[in-house]
C-alpha cells in the first residue's frame, strides 16, 4: 500500500505542474490551450534524451522547460492573429503534430518503440539505497513549491493584474494604449515551460516513453483538474488536481463493489465517474470548488 500511495503522490504532483501552467494560460489570461500534452511530450523526450547522453539531471530538467517554452513562442504568436476558438483548434492540431513527429523520427525518438532504459531521478543523481520513487517525489515537491511561488508572484504583481485585465476585456486594455500581445506570448511560454518540466519528471519516473502516452486525453484531464478547483485561482489548480486523481484512483476500487466488470469496461466507467462529477460541479458550483475567479490564491 505504501508503494501505491507513493506512486499516486508522484502522479498527482506531475499533473499539478501542468495544471498550474494551464491555469496561468486560461484561468488568468483567457488563452485556450488544447495542446498542452504536446509541450508535455517535448519536455519528456528532451530530458530523457539529454540525460541518457550524459547531461546532468537538473540541466535536463532546465532544458526540457526551456525547449517547451521556445516551442510555445511561434505558436503563441498565432493567438495574436486568430480568434480564440480557432486558436483552440490549432493547439489541438499542434499536439497531434508533435506526436506524429515523435512517431516518425525513429532515429532520435525510437518511433513507436519509444525510448526504454531512461534513468530514474535517483540513478541520474547517483543516489543509491533509497527508493527511486521517493527521490522523484522529493524533487517534485521542490518543483511544485517553486512553480507555486512563481505563479503566486506573477498573478499578484502588476503583470498579473494586466493579464487578468486581458482575460476580462482585451479591447478595454487596448483602448488604454497597452499592447496585450507581448503579455499573452509571455504567459503562454511560461505555462508551456511548466508542462515541459512536468514531462521531464514523467519520463524519469516511468523510465520508458512512447508516442502513445501523449494523447489528447491527458490534456482533457488537466482541463478537468483546473475546472474542478476553479479557473483563475492558484490554489484551485492544486485542489482540483488532488480531486481529479482522487476520482481516477478511487474509481479503481469500483471493481470490488461491482461484480463482473472487465478492465476495458472499468476504463470507460472511470471516465464516466469523472464526467458525472464534472456535470454535478457545473450544476452546483460552476466556478469550481474554491468559488468565483478572483485572481488570487
Amino acid at each position: 500500500m505504501d508503494i501505491y500511495l507513493l506512486a499516486v503522490a508522484v502522479v498527482t504532483l506531475t499533473y499539478m505542474l501542468m495544471t498550474f501552467g494551464l491555469n496561468l494560460q486560461y484561468g488568468f489570461t483567457g488563452l485556450i490551450n488544447f495542446g498542452l500534452v504536446g509541450f508535455f511530450a517535448i519536455g519528456a523526450y528532451t530530458s530523457a534524451l539529454l540525460v541518457m547522453a550524459g547531461v546532468p539531471l537538473l540541466l535536463g530538467f532546465a532544458a526540457a522547460a526551456l525547449l517547451a517554452a521556445l516551442a510555445a513562442w511561434p505558436v503563441a504568436l498565432l493567438s495574436l492573429r486568430l480568434r480564440i476558438e480557432y486558436f483552440a483548434i490549432v493547439m489541438l492540431g499542434f499536439s497531434e503534430t508533435i506526436r506524429l513527429i515523435i512517431t516518425n523520427e525513429r532515429w532520435l525518438t525510437g518511433g513507436v518503440q519509444g525510448i526504454p532504459g531512461i534513468p530514474s531521478a535517483a540513478a541520474a543523481l547517483g543516489i543509491t539505497g533509497v527508493d527511486p520513487n521517493l527521490v522523484t517525489l522529493a524533487l517534485l515537491v521542490v518543483a511544485v513549491v517553486l512553480v507555486l511561488a512563481i505563479n503566486w508572484r506573477l498573478v499578484n504583481s502588476p503583470f498579473g493584474r494586466m493579464i487578468q485585465a486581458i482575460r476580462d476585456d482585451e479591447e478595454a486594455v487596448r483602448s488604454l494604449g497597452k499592447q496585450p500581445g507581448r503579455f499573452k506570448v509571455a504567459v503562454f511560454m511560461v505555462g508551456s515551460a511548466f508542462a515541459g518540466l512536468s514531462g521531464a519528471f514523467y519520463a524519469h519516473y516511468i523510465t520508458y516513453i512512447t508516442p502513445e502516452q501523449f494523447v489528447p486525453l491527458l490534456t482533457f484531464y488537466v482541463w478537468v483538474a483546473m475546472i474542478f478547483g476553479g479557473a483563475g485561482r492558484v490554489s484551485g489548480a492544486a485542489i482540483g488536481t488532488i480531486v481529479l486523481i482522487g476520482f481516477l484512483e478511487g474509481s479503481r476500487f469500483l471493481r470490488d463493489v461491482i461484480p463482473g466488470i472487465s478492465e476495458v469496461e472499468m476504463a470507460s466507467l472511470r471516465l464516466g465517474v469523472v464526467g458525472v462529477a464534472l456535470m454535478l460541479l457545473m450544476r452546483f458550483r460552476p466556478d469550481g470548488i474554491l468559488g468565483a475567479r478572483a485572481g488570487r490564491a
